[in-house]
């Protein structure tokens, strides 16, 4: 073979790497942005409210987030919020190759710190599962909630036993399937959010939490970055550069794709966390929660009257409260509940499409069609791209 032909070989092969090694670390650096801005929406939101003694207001995100009483249960879900935000900090800088080369007394104690953040967040994980704090979602969902799990602590145990042995080409190898599997929750996120912006909410039950669209990302939260993952270390070891470059080019649109996750998911659900927790207002929501326990759903509506008259500054009246409050009763199935709620909540904002949309969902649950039909046709005009109103009315229309 001539000089020039291992010339081009050689040159291709080098431009291969570079390409495969500038993927990767695109990909890191989105995840590093994404990361951190899930770890700061967590801490802000969960550490400011309980700062100010405010658990309830857990229940904003959390379908079954803080009960009074529940010492154990409620320990277990502040572990396992804790514990993914230290993963989610402390998993990134440990895959940083500046931090590991310059302060590897610090990555030593770091990778401890990961490890048995990872432990932690796993075993609450399958408490909450096991104890009936996650009820929201399938029998499927909650089988792979476990066994997701039960992937974190084998992975923490492959990457802790190959650092001691100090085989550490191994180990980072482990290392990497750990931060992907104990972030399943964040990819999650990014990728169910992503799937609804662009196609609608096709194959998903709101009130339950389930249907095809999220079984399928119950498990591609994990195989999806897993096969990522495998497929850019297969890669590396390939003699050709066709795949190394094929490589590179997958990864660089799952990137591009995970970028867009992250940013939907940070306008959509972060961002209104943090302002959230800044807040100081009084949750109406919790409040008319505990009254319609108590008293029933007229003395809460009479509640809300009378607050949103007296006390206008002291109490939360922007529209989510309502809204989040009717999707509470709808999963405790009180329909009619729910529907008084959604009702007061169009009264206060008769031009938001969102109102009647939930409105309308909240007679489809209780059976009655018609009143459905007229709340989804009313949310049409107001908002004619509300693709889930669209996407309702042909399921009700359908023979």
């Amino acid at each position: 073979m001539s000089t020039a032909v291992w010339t081009t070989r050689l040159e291709l092969s080098s431009i291969a790497d570079k390409t495969l090694r500038a993927a990767a670390r695109f990909w890191f650096a989105v995840a590093l942005v994404g990361q951190f801005a899930f770890a700061f929406s967590v801490a802000a939101f969960y550490g400011l409210t309980a700062v100010r003694g405010d658990f309830q207001a857990w229940n904003r995100i959390l379908a079954h987030g803080y009960e009074a009483g529940a010492t154990m249960g409620n320990a277990a879900l502040a572990g396992h919020i804790l514990f993914a935000t230290v993963i989610s900090i402390a998993g990134a800088l440990q895959l940083i190759p500046g931090i590991r080369n310059r302060f590897p007394v610090f990555h030593h104690w770091n990778g401890r710190l990961f490890v048995l953040a990872a432990f932690t967040q796993a075993i609450t994980g399958i408490y909450l599962t096991l104890s009936g704090r996650r009820l929201v979602g399938d029998a499927t969902q909650h089988v792979v909630s476990v066994l997701g799990a039960v992937l974190i602590m084998f992975c923490a145990a492959a990457a802790l036993r190959f650092a001691i042995a100090r085989d550490f080409a191994t180990h980072r190898r482990w290392a990497l399937r750990l931060f992907l599997v104990a972030s399943a929750s964040w990819f999650i996120r990014l990728g169910f959010t992503l799937t609804i912006l662009l196609v609608g909410p096709i194959g998903f039950d709101s009130t339950t939490f389930s249907g095809p669209l999220l079984t399928f990302w119950t498990f591609a939260q994990y195989l999806l970055p897993l096969g990522a993952l495998e497929l850019y270390l297969w890669a590396q070891g390939r003699p050709g550069a066709f795949w190394r470059m094929a490589t590179a080019g997958v990864l660089f649109v799952l990137t591009l794709l995970m970028g867009a996750g992250v940013a939907a998911v940070a306008m959509g659900t972060w961002v209104p966390n943090v302002k959230a927790a800044m807040d100081t207002r009084k949750s109406i929501a919790q409040t008319l929660l505990a009254t319609i326990t108590s008293g029933g759903i007229e003395a809460a509506v009479e509640q809300y009257q009378e607050l949103k008259a007296t006390a206008p500054a002291t109490y939360n009246f922007d529209e989510s409260e309502l809204n989040n409050l009717g999707y509470q009763l709808i999963r405790a199935n009180k329909f009619k509940e729910a529907i008084r709620i959604f009702q007061m909540n169009v009264k206060a904002f008769p031009n938001s499409a969102n109102t009647y949309d939930s409105l309308a969902e909240g007679y489809m649950d209780e059976g009655d069609k018609p009143e459905a039909v007229a709340n989804y046709r009313k949310s049409l005009r107001l908002n004619p791209k509300n693709r889930n109103a669209v996407a309702m009315l042909e399921k009700i229309n359908a023979p």
